[in-house]
Parts: C-alpha cells; sequence; structure tokens
C-alpha cells in the first residue's frame, strides 16, 4: 500500500511536550497548494505505555474537544509515565464548520475505516489513524455527544467484544471513567468504525455519548475532563488518584431497543431521557403533516428500561432514530 499523504511535524517518540500538526495536502478554489491541517499535541516521559485520546471525530460534538484542547495545554512530563497522544479533533474540517460529516467529501469518518491513502480526504485521515497511530496505543479514548441531530443520557461506553479478556479491560476502563451512565454498547452496524479498527487491533477501546443538540453545557465539560483524566490515571500513565463516582450500569444489548421512523411528521414526546418505561408504555407519537384530522402514529416502548436517547428535532424522517430503550444491567 502507498504511504501516507499526511505529514507529522512533531516527534511522537521524543521526551517533553510538543504541539503540532497532522498535514494533509488539499488543493481547492481558495488555496491550489493548500492543506488541512490537524492539531496534534504529544506528551511522552519514558518508556511506558500509550494513550491515544481523540475528539471531534464528529465535528458537531464539544465536550471531547473542549476537555482535549484543556488537556494538551496543562498537562506537564513530570506526571506522565509512558506517553499521551492527543487529537483533539480528528476530522477537524467537519469540525470548523459545526457538521458531522467533512464539508470537502461529505465523508463520515466514523464510517471510513479502514480508509485509503489514495482516497477522500476523510478516507485519507481515517488510513493515517489506522496504519500510523492506533497500532502505536495500547488505550484509546473516542469522545463522542449526539451531535445536532440526537439527545442522550450522558454515559461512557465499551462493546460487546468476542475475546472477554480485552471487553473486561475495556469495561473495567468505562467503571473508571465514572460517566453518570455506563454502558454496554451493541452498534447497529459497527463497519467502518475508528471503535471496530480499534477493536480489530485488541486494544482498550472506551467512547461516551455526553448529551448532544450540538452544543456542550458546564456539567457534560465537567464529565468529559473528570472522566479523561480518571481514565489516564487508571491506566498508569498519569499520577494521581481516581475521582470515584457513582454510575448505573446500562446495556444496548436487547433487539428492538432503537427505534426507527416509518411514519415521518411532527414528534409529540410522552416521555423524557431517564424516564423508566414497562413494554407497551407510550413513548411518542408522530402526527402526519400534510394535511389536518388524521390520527399520530403512537411508539410503544419495546421492552421494560430505560430512555436513553432520542431525536433532537420534532420533524421526523424515514429511517430516523426516533429513540433508544436501552435496560437496566449489572457491572460487569
Amino acid at each position: 500500500m502507498r504511504p501516507s499523504p499526511i505529514s507529522l511535524d512533531i516527534d511522537l517518540d521524543r521526551d517533553g511536550v510538543q504541539h503540532g500538526h497532522m498535514r494533509l495536502p488539499y488543493s481547492h478554489d481558495e488555496s491550489a497548494w493548500g492543506s488541512v491541517m490537524i492539531p496534534i499535541t504529544v506528551i511522552r516521559n519514558g518508556a511506558g505505555r500509550t494513550a491515544l485520546m481523540t475528539g471531534g471525530n464528529h465535528g458537531d460534538e464539544y465536550e471531547g474537544p473542549v476537555a482535549l484542547w484543556d488537556l494538551a495545554r496543562t498537562l506537564k512530563p513530570a506526571d506522565v509515565s509512558g506517553r499521551v497522544i492527543i487529537v483533539p479533533a480528528m476530522n477537524y474540517p467537519a469540525f470548523e464548520v459545526g457538521r458531522r460529516c467533512s464539508p470537502i467529501d461529505k465523508g463520515n469518518l466514523n464510517r471510513a475505516f479502514p480508509g485509503d491513502p489514495g482516497g477522500t480526504a476523510t478516507q485519507k485521515i481515517a488510513d493515517y489513524f489506522q496504519r500510523y497511530l492506533l497500532p502505536q496505543a495500547d488505550i484509546v479514548l473516542d469522545f463522542h455527544s449526539g451531535g445536532r441531530t440526537m439527545d442522550l443520557l450522558p454515559f461512557a461506553a465499551a462493546h460487546i467484544l468476542p475475546d472477554a479478556a480485552q471487553e473486561k479491560a475495556c469495561f473495567d476502563a468505562v467503571k473508571a471513567f465514572g460517566a453518570p451512565y455506563s454502558m454496554r454498547m451493541r452498534e447497529i452496524d459497527a463497519v467502518g468504525m475508528y471503535d471496530t479498527a480499534a477493536e480489530e487491533m485488541g486494544k482498550v477501546f472506551v467512547t461516551t455519548e455526553l448529551r448532544g443538540g450540538g452544543t456542550a453545557t458546564a456539567e457534560t465539560v465537567a464529565y468529559a475532563k473528570t472522566g479523561l483524566r480518571n481514565l489516564l490515571v487508571h491506566t498508569g500513565i498519569v499520577k494521581g488518584e481516581i475521582e470515584h463516582r457513582e454510575t448505573i450500569w446500562l446495556s444496548m444489548e436487547a433487539d428492538g431497543c432503537f427505534i426507527f421512523c416509518d411514519s415521518p411528521g411532527l414528534f409529540e414526546p410522552f416521555r423524557n431521557l431517564g424516564d423508566t418505561v414497562k413494554k407497551g408504555d407510550p413513548l411518542f407519537a408522530i402526527h402526519p403533516i400534510h394535511r389536518t384530522g388524521l390520527e399520530p402514529r403512537l411508539y410503544t416502548a419495546p421492552h421494560d428500561g430505560i430512555v436513553v436517547c432520542r431525536l433532537q428535532s420534532c420533524l421526523t424522517r424515514m429511517g430516523d432514530n426516533l429513540a433508544v430503550v436501552a435496560t437496566f444491567a449489572e457491572a460487569p
């Protein structure tokens, strides 16, 4: 395979703190010999484990970038044993415009792995992480929230994995993160995800969903900052004590927990995030909007559980994920 067109202007193996960029050549109307400049920081202090900390995989999710830019500014080598690599905004073109996907090629970075060094801009970024950054990591934290389209309970998560030892290490890391909720997660389609790429390499991988709406709050940023520090302490890479917090364990393993729109219209909620429900309880109705006088389409809870996600907009389209009803779980 051809080498990556992305170049790095810092040395990941040098001790100390370095701030630099991953530079991706990008010729366009406003800059014939231009480049996409993706900020990156490495803090290294001798041999040891490596943590790869990322945010901005989707450009409209902000708690991770805030926490990571703050960490890159404040973390001192004396407090590190090993190495911390920080990329606050992986999909920097999307981050610059506050969109989920890149404005260059409409690429969703979290569906572009393993990437392609000769492909689109998004595929080139994915390829660089796949071949140059992920192999160096022992533990990976990738921050997410609901962006402009979803709102969620604030949780840290790991996936159900075929390797029991790897799965346990991932859930131990989720517990250390200490979000208000901790999730045993199942994706509706894990193909092309950064998560999957890391897990298939045997890495400890933790992700989050820290509310949504295309914004951040003091509360959700605090979850991100504290969880980030907790996880680095848990790995032994950063000195300190874990700030222990209570967490409620949930699971998205049950069939039917994702509820999809099959009747577009006007969304009327009957339940809020965090509400517990019984199977068959009314969750929301969608009113037809092409004329008045029509009965709404009623959606009910598929099983006992808790509402952990809902669509942000009140105008729905066919195929929208309207809500997720998770189940309560025992701590792993």
